[in-house]
């Protein structure tokens, strides 16, 4: 309904100039038409001026029209129920008396939602029950959009009452819609339910399982629990394969915290394996349904190439060698150069006569040892550092620096290998620093989780270890790390002006990883223990560098991803090698990866050249759901497809048995001046709705004092006056 009304906005002043206005150009054109011998042109033009003087008088007194809006439809009042996953804790009633029941949020939420409870409401208002985030439980809920959208469906919404426990995880913060509802005047009544006090929980977290795992050889699976239990206990969480596997080992849980444990397991034949980790339930625990997690993990036989570049043949090289070539799953080969003779080192089949001349023969090798070794006559050449920084960088295969006492590789500071080095070095003092007595390493405390420093099963007997490993007498003339790199073992005596001598120190180039070994003494832990020591360290570095690029491999492709156990939104780079059918890399091509979600969400990434000369093809993906994503790699030009499994960490978004967020309905009901109805009692949230006042009608001012038009009809009469003055031969 509209009401129209007309008026002037004059002052007392422009009250008297309008008359004075008027007076004083009626005189003057009478003086003006008797001056003129009473012509009528005259009396025209005149009559002319006085209207114009009217006409500005009138804008003077600034007139406007006023129309009144109000809403034809009848005032609605929206009321909104939060369905989503977390409605399902069942805390309401919690805290308050051993003997009352729990009921659910939702349950709690119910009366809200009964249309038989508005009646009293409907003779005055039409009232709209909506519940959102209904049947998403696996999804998230999101509180701005569901104001949002009851303000734009209802054109005369008079108050929202919102049911919720305020747990929102999606969309904008809600307060921005609760901010536009204030601008309309439409309050909020809060009805907050739900618990500000965690139930007590036993939560797996996390259970980190890596992509595939090798034969006969131990998979580390790291899990995190929270408890949210009063006191500290033990439970025997129990690990399960779908092989009828089964180990359990004993964890004691701090209270009101996370603690973080391994299990350990020994797959004994190939094929496709489901884990599950259980934790037992607490008599005191509510909810149980997050003491369990399931992921799938691939088991194949392994057999990763590894190169190993050495000047001359000391004893670090050669014990390395051997225990490569003993390692059954690895195939060694070996370049030593021998500067200074005619012919490099040889004698065995695993031995090369030169560094591999193809790319397609470089990129075969998983991991590349680079010992004492440096650009010149009878080493490398700068061609070949390019090439190895490219298989890092690009093929994702890693490189091992094991510099020594002959100070041949700080002249790959000058080299393409430059920025994959991750230490400094001492240029004054090329050959290193050498010394009687044994000195020893000592880890850092990234070094002590790492898995490339685990030489004992637990955490305590690994300390242990390595202070009682022998010792070195020599180490590489290292001023600190670069930034960006990991150390994690460091000299247990030496220091400089940047603090302790790195001598274990990793880092990631491209795709690739790099380690650097600052002593050549690693082969002095056999003493005493034979291989027990020395084979599992370097083992463990072979495979942790070849995990990445041996995620999964076709005919003509190797895929892979980063991270490598991606969580639940996080953008993960896929990254893709392809090859031509001539084993060539392939510098050009259409390469596209079919992402196939558990719930048959289908998504289509299209990979572009990254790296044309060794064929590397990138692209991003951001995982939306839990669980295991299908792969289907295809390459247009070498008709090659491939099919392998992502797997994304993480559990739903919308989780049972957080506490409540009050404090968000607290702020909704406050910035629209609602209220917050704790006990939600129907006939007080009734009793606040009626009262609300009657919204003033919406006023809509048309001043024509400023309106375009008003100005265009006055400058075209000044127009027509000018014209009528020449005409009349009037200046």
């Amino acid at each position: 309904m509209t009401q129209t009304s007309f008026g002037f906005q004059w002052t007392p002043l422009s009250l008297v100039v309008s008359l004075l206005a008027v007076v004083a150009v009626c005189v003057l054109s009478y003086w003006t038409w008797r001056r003129s011998g009473y012509r009528k042109s005259v009396l025209g033009l005149e009559l002319l001026r006085i209207s114009m003087v009217c006409f500005a008088i009138f804008l003077l007194n600034q007139p406007e029209t006023v129309e009144q809006f109000r809403p034809a439809e009848r005032p609605a009042v929206a009321i909104l129920g939060d369905g989503s996953r977390s409605m399902l804790t069942q805390d309401v009633g919690f805290g308050e008396s051993e003997s009352t029941p729990l009921l659910t949020r939702l349950r709690a939420s119910e009366p809200i939602l009964d249309p038989d409870n508005w009646e009293q409401l409907e003779d005055r208002m039409e009232v709209v029950i909506t519940q959102f985030a209904a049947g998403e439980n696996n999804g998230s809920s999101n509180l701005y959009q569901a104001l949002q959208n009851a303000r734009e469906e209802n054109a005369n919404l008079r108050a929202v009452v919102l049911a919720s426990d305020g747990d929102w995880n999606d969309g904008l913060p809600p307060v921005q819609a609760a901010m536009q509802l204030r601008l309309e005047k439409i309050p909020i009544f809060s009805v907050p339910f739900g618990s500000q006090s965690r139930l007590p929980d036993l939560e797996l977290l996390s259970f980190d399982v890596p992509t595939f795992g090798v034969v006969g050889k131990n998979v580390r699976l790291p899990f995190t629990i929270e408890s949210s239990l009063p006191r500290d206990h033990v439970a025997q969480v129990e690990l399960k394969a779908s092989d009828g596997t089964s180990i359990k080992q004993q964890v004691r849980i701090a209270a009101m915290g996370r603690t973080s444990d391994a299990i350990v397991w020994k797959p004994e034949d190939v094929g496709d394996y489901t884990l599950s980790l259980e934790i037992p339930g607490y008599p005191d625990e509510k909810i149980t349904e997050n003491n369990r997690k399931e992921t799938p993990i691939v088991i194949r036989e392994e057999k990763l190439r590894v190169l190993v570049i050495e000047a001359m043949p000391r004893w670090e090289y050669r014990y390395l060698r051997n225990a490569l070539s003993r390692d059954p799953g690895v195939e060694v080969s070996c370049l030593l150069f021998h500067p200074g003779l005619s012919k490099v080192g040889g004698g065995n089949r695993d031995y090369l006569p030169a560094f591999p001349e193809e790319m397609k023969e470089l990129a075969e090798y998983d991991v590349v040892f680079l010992g004492d070794v440096g650009i010149g006559e009878g080493q490398l050449t700068e061609e070949q550092c390019r090439l190895l920084k490219g298989l890092v960088e690009q093929q994702a295969s890693g490189l091992v620096f094991m510099p020594g006492f002959r100070g041949n590789m700080l002249s790959l500071e000058q080299s393409e290998l430059s920025s994959l080095l991750p230490v400094v070095f001492d240029e004054t003092q090329p050959n290193g620093w050498g010394s009687r007595t044994p000195s020893h390493f000592a880890l850092t405390e990234l070094g002590r989780r790492s898995l490339l420093t685990k030489l004992a099963d637990t955490q305590d007997e690994n300390m242990q270890v390595w202070e009682s490993l022998p010792g070195f007498q020599w180490h590489a003339p290292i001023l600190r790390a670069k930034a960006g790199t990991d150390v994690l073992a460091v000299h247990q005596e030496v220091s400089n002006e940047y603090g302790r001598i790195p001598l274990l120190v990793t880092r990631t180039y491209g795709a690739g990883k790099i380690l650097f070994m600052g002593t050549d003494g690693a082969w002095r832990w056999r003493r005493g223990v034979e291989d027990l020591y020395h084979y599992r360290f370097w083992g463990q570095v072979v495979r942790w560098m070849a995990y990445q690029r041996n995620m999964a491999e076709g005919e003509r492709m190797r895929f892979y991803y980063s991270p490598e156990q991606p969580q639940i939104r996080q953008t993960v780079s896929l990254s893709a090698n392809v090859m031509e059918k001539n084993g060539e890399p392939l510098s050009r091509g259409n390469v596209s990866a079919r992402i196939v979600a558990p719930s048959g969400r289908t998504e289509t990434v299209q990979m572009t050249s990254s790296g044309a000369e060794w064929g590397l093809f990138t692209g991003v993906f951001s995982a939306q759901e839990p669980g295991a994503h299908e792969v289907f790699l295809r390459c247009q030009e070498n008709g090659s497809e491939m099919t392998t499994t992502l797997f994304v960490q993480g559990a739903t978004v919308e989780q049972v048995g957080k506490p409540a967020r009050p404090e968000v309905m607290e702020e909704l009901a406050r910035v629209t001046r609602g209220q917050v109805l704790d006990n939600g009692d129907l006939s007080q949230i009734t009793k606040a709705i009626s009262d609300l006042p009657e919204p003033p009608p919406r006023i809509r001012r048309v001043q024509l004092w400023s309106h375009p038009l008003v100005a265009a009809t006055l400058i075209l009469l000044l127009g027509a006056f000018w014209v009528l003055r020449k005409a009349n031969g009037l200046i």
